[in-house]
Formats: C-alpha cells, structure tokens, sequence
C-alpha cells in the first residue's frame, strides 16, 4: 500500500490495551488522508451526544497524506474530536513534528480512548508503544514539559496540554514542539484524560509508489516556492506582513472586541509616521526583534519568526510568532499596541497551553463588559479591565488557565460560557460562532468570509473555507471580480473553497502555498506518492465527500440552520469607522447567502445533507443516518 502503512494504533486508556488494527481498504481512495481519515473515524467511532470531556471522546491524529515524503509544506497533522468548546465536530492542524515521527514509526492513525486514573504519557517508538506514569509532568507548562521530555527521551518528537488543559478549560491547546493544535479545545479532551503528552520516534521511511517522480516533482515545487512573491513576504514578516493592509486599507482588522474595523490608534499613527513605527506591525518587529525561524517540517516558505524578547517590563523570553491570528487577539482586538507585551501574551498562552485566538476574544469581551460597568471589579478580581491595559490581559490569562478566582472561573472556557454566566445583557457583545470565537477578519466587511464563519462545522473559522484572500483581493485562481462588500453569490464560491482547502488538510499541505499548488499540482504528486491516478475532478468530490461527513456529525448533534448564525454585532452593528465604514450583514442578507449556500452543497433549505447527495458521495450509511428528503 504505497504511500500508506495501511495501519491504526489504538490505544485504550481505561484498560491500558495498545493494538494495531488494519487501515479499512477503501480509505485511501475515499479520504486520501490527514482530515479525511480523521472526520470519516470520528463519525464512525464517536456515537451522538456523548459528553465531549468523558471517556466516550476521542482524539484521533491523523498525519497528512504527504507528511513524512519530502514535499514541500507537507507538515500538517490533524487532531479530530468531539469539540468541548462547540459540542459538534472539532478538528485542530499543526504542522507537528511529532505527526511525521508517526508516520515514520509506522502508522496513518493514532485513536485515543477512555481515560486513565492517573497521568500518563504516551510513548511512541516505532513498534513499541507503552504507557509511562507522568505525575512528575503533571502541572508543568508545555514548554516545562518539553524541556524534561527531551531530557527523559532524546530524539522524540512531543505533543503536550498545560495547565489550562490539566484544569480543562475548553479553549485550551496541544502544544507540539512549539507548533500548537489550538482551536476547539483538543487540550481539554487530553486533559479529561489525564493524557499530559504523546513522544513519537520514528525510523521507517514511507513507502512510496515512485521514488525517482516524487524527487522530480519535489525538486520541481521547490522552485516554483523559491520564486514566488508570496515567498519574501511569508520569510520576512510572517503571517502577519499584511497587517497594515488589512487595517488601513480594508478597514476589516477587528479591533476593541469587534466594536472597530480598524485599529484607530495604529491607524492615526501610521499616517503620521509610516507602518514601520507600529508597534505590532511585523514590518517594525520582525527585523529588530527576530533571531532565527523554526519552519513547520519541510516548509519551503517558512513563516516562522523566532522572536527574542529582553524586555523590562515582562523579563527575557523566546517565541514564535505573533502570528497575523494572534496580532489581532492580543493587539488589535484588546487595543494594545505595544510588541513587547503582545509577545509576551503569545509566549504565556503557548507555555500555559491557551488557544491565544479564543483566549484574547474572551479577554476583549470582559474588557468591553468591565467598562460598560457590567462587570465590576470584584467579579475582576481587582483588575482595570480596560482596553490598551496589557498588565490586566496578562493576569486575566494566567486566571484563565488555573480557573483562578473570581475572572478565572468566568473566562476559562471563552466568550459563550462567560456571557452565558455573566448575563446582564453581555451576550449581545459576546462574539462568537457555534462557540468558536472568531479569527481576525471582520467579516461585516467581507460578506462571503460572513458565510463562511456562519457555515462552518468547527465554528467561526478562516481556514475552512480560506476565502477570505479571494474576497479581499477580490480574485485568486478561477475566481474573477469577487466584490466583497456584497452578499450575492457566495454560496457556491464558499463551498467550491470548502471542498479544495478539504484536499489540503487530507494531504496535509500548508493553506499558505495554495498560491502555488492551486489544485493542478495535487494528482501528479498524490500519484508518485500512492501509485493511484486521481484526477482533479475526482480530487473534488473526496474533498466534498470530507465536508459532508463532518456536516453529517454535526447534524447528529443536533445541529442545524438555526445554528449557521452569526454574532449580534456582526448582523446589526455596522463598522462605524475606516474604509468598511457603514457594512455589516444583517439577517436577511445571511438568510439569502445560506440559502444560495446549501443550494451548492445540494443540501435541504434547513442545511441537512440530502439522501441524495450522500448516496453520490458513496455515504449509504450516512445518508441512513441523517440523510434529508427533497
């Protein structure tokens, strides 16, 4: 089975029964990999209406089809569970070292079950695998953890929860050698576990169908990557090189909780003294404070800005990133314009083990409660929560993770269950999709990018669909004249998007070299690799086939179009200010985007996949399950 090991670790933690199972036949050609494993198991072995954080869960890890094969950004490991933020379909991607150690020990999946009485790691090393008692790892940050891991077991590749997993808050991460599988809270399923980490070691090599094609074809991409404009930026400033842009010239860079589009205060700054006096632009930051980069394996472009901070306020510290994602939760979104303090929000969460998107919307939410005076003080625990205020965000973060105090207990499982707690009428400010709290792209501003948040399956997301280029440049590929500040015909733009990003996390290709690969470059290389001719049409329908499984699991929870909503703000409070000033996308105009929506899925007018359609997909079971009629 070239490209594959045909191979599932299963690994019991109720029972300590470690097995290997045989990968079914039809999963290569079906599911291709990476997320299409991931969301085809999930749905067969996670039944409805289990509770999230008990043993029922799973965490299934699911390495790419490409990871491990020498392909350019082919790093990306899928971690799929049953989301305790969101109570439907939860999925995670890091471009984890610790997935190509799998690989290469010998496996295309690793199932997790049941919960241990005591912490535990998992320690994988190619055929042996063992469970080894952790409560010396217990209560370590992640990067505490690492350290001691690397020390105990030279030569592993790690994925480890910190306290905020330990302590279950429902937005915690995975942490895997600084790559972090965040969004979801696949930290509190490791956690309820009682699964501190996973150590991989791996010495096989993949089998692969065509040795000399896939060197031919990887030196070929390799020189497309090196020549590509998209390259200098990403190398340069990272993820956030158009931050500026976003904020200045789109007006679609959320900021004070979503009440801006804009950052004002950077915004008035710039045109005064140019980008480059803007404290969380990478065009300021990246040169002065960047000392090396740590790629995802294999990158080709890496992103990655290794940051060392000597800082006065918050000591000396090193991180990767802020990525674009992070400079809005922490920056933008709590209007905080200083580096220093941004990075050192990002380095805490990382070490603490928060996903730093849920983390600062939930921050920005109390903050805008603490100053409407909903919130006092004693419930903050003494803190000014107010906006720009970076020591208060610092201490809220470190509350979050232990579930310390009066804030602690009130934020650690974000902005849904905060407001839900609080009341008072914060949730009409609690900004959030399905749960999820939302990436940085005001979507008010950017009307398909507005569907996609309402329609997808983990919640408010960019990366489901990767849209939001299109929309904001207004082509990319076969798309021409996309004018983002208009509702009509994004339904088939949103799902043709779904389905192709679908192809890249069953490969595990980085969404950021979707400039090069498009589609075209996906059969050569899935053929050198596996032997099997899929063309780009057939390619298509595995990635529909994907997105209808992980509808079809949300479906059985109960969700549906009731659900593919989008915050008060969102629908009934336009962007007051900037170049988006006045847009915002009021109920009647999602209507019609959901409605036009599930007509190019070939779903019912209430979002449930047809009989139908999961017949043509080859999901006879699933269309059992929940399949609707006409």
């Amino acid at each position: 089975m070239n490209g594959y090991w045909g191979k599932i670790l299963r690994v019991n933690l109720s029972t300590g029964e470690i097995k290997v199972e045989p990968l079914p036949e039809e999963f290569p050609r079906k599911y291709l990999g990476g997320v299409g494993f991931g969301t085809r198991l999930l749905y067969d072995e996670v039944p409805a209406k289990v509770d999230p954080l008990g043993p029922e869960n799973k965490m299934i890890i699911t390495p790419g089809l490409f990871v491990a094969t020498g392909i350019g950004t082919g790093s990306k490991t899928a971690f799929n569970f049953k989301s305790p933020l969101t109570g439907g379909y939860g999925r995670a991607m890091a471009g984890a070292k610790m997935g190509e150690e799998l690989k290469k020990a010998g496996y295309d999946v690793l199932i997790i079950e049941g919960k241990s009485e005591e912490p535990v790691l998992l320690v994988i090393e190619d055929d042996n695998v063992k469970l080894v008692p952790a409560k010396e790892y217990w209560g370590l940050t992640t990067g505490e953890a690492r350290k001691k891991a690397k020390e105990e077991y030279p030569g592993f590749a790690t994925a480890f929860i910190g306290p905020a997993g330990e302590n279950l808050s429902l937005i915690s991460i995975i942490d895997t050698d600084e790559r972090q599988a965040a969004r979801g809270g696949p930290g509190a399923v490791l956690g309820s576990k009682k699964l501190k980490g996973i150590l991989v070691k791996g010495t096989k090599k993949v089998p692969i169908a065509n040795p000399e094609k896939l060197r031919e074809l990887i030196k070929k991409w390799a020189l497309v990557f090196k020549d590509h404009p998209a390259t200098k930026a990403d190398m340069e400033y990272g993820s956030g090189e158009f931050l500026d842009w976003m904020n200045r010239e789109r007006g679609t860079f959320p900021t004070r909780n979503w009440q801006m589009g804009f950052f004002k205060k950077a915004y008035e700054k710039a045109k005064e003294e140019g980008r480059e006096h803007i404290g969380i632009d990478p065009y300021y930051w990246a040169p002065k404070y960047r000392v090396g980069r740590r790629p995802c394996p294999l990158c080709n472009k890496p992103c990655s800005q290794y940051v060392k901070v000597e800082s006065e306020k918050w000591g000396t510290f090193m991180v990767d990133g802020p990525e674009y994602e992070t400079l809005y939760s922490f920056g933008g979104v709590l209007e905080i314009d200083d580096f220093e303090t941004v990075a050192y929000l990002n380095y805490l969460a990382d070490e603490l083990g928060l996903d730093t998107i849920s983390a600062g919307v939930t921050i920005a939410w109390a903050m805008e409660a603490y100053e409407r005076g909903i919130l006092t003080k004693e419930e903050a625990d003494g803190l000014e929560l107010t906006f720009g205020n970076g020591e208060a965000a610092v201490e809220a973060l470190k509350k979050m993770a232990y579930r310390e105090g009066n804030l602690g207990k009130l934020l650690a499982d974000g902005v849904k269950r905060a407001s839900e707690r609080l009341g008072r009428g914060s949730e009409k400010f609690a900004v959030h999709v399905k749960g999820m709290e939302p990436p940085a792209y005001d979507v008010r501003g950017i009307k398909g990018m507005a569907l996609a948040f309402a329609v997808s399956v983990r919640g408010a997301d960019h990366l489901t669909s990767g849209a939001y280029g299109t929309e904001l440049v207004g082509k990319w590929w076969k798309f021409e004249g996309v004018d983002r500040t208009k509702g009509e015909n994004k339904g088939f733009e949103i799902a043709f998007h779904e389905n192709l990003m679908a192809i890249y996390d069953a490969t595990g290709t980085c969404k950021f070299s979707r400039h090069m690969y498009f589609l075209e470059g996906f059969p050569e290389l899935v053929e050198a690799v596996t032997g099997m001719n899929i063309g780009e049409a057939e390619l298509m329908v595995i990635g529909e086939r994907i997105m209808n499984i992980a509808r079809a699991f949300n479906v059985r929870e109960g969700f549906s179009r009731k659900d593919d909503t989008l915050p008060y703000r969102i629908m009934w409070e336009p962007i007051p200010e900037g170049p988006s000033k006045g847009l915002h996308v009021p109920p009647w105009e999602l209507d019609r985007m959901l409605d036009e929506y599930y007509q190019a899925r070939g779903w019912s007018r209430d979002g449930i996949p047809t009989k139908a359609k999961l017949m043509a997909l080859d999901l006879p079971d699933i269309a059992d399950d929940i399949g609707a009629g006409i």
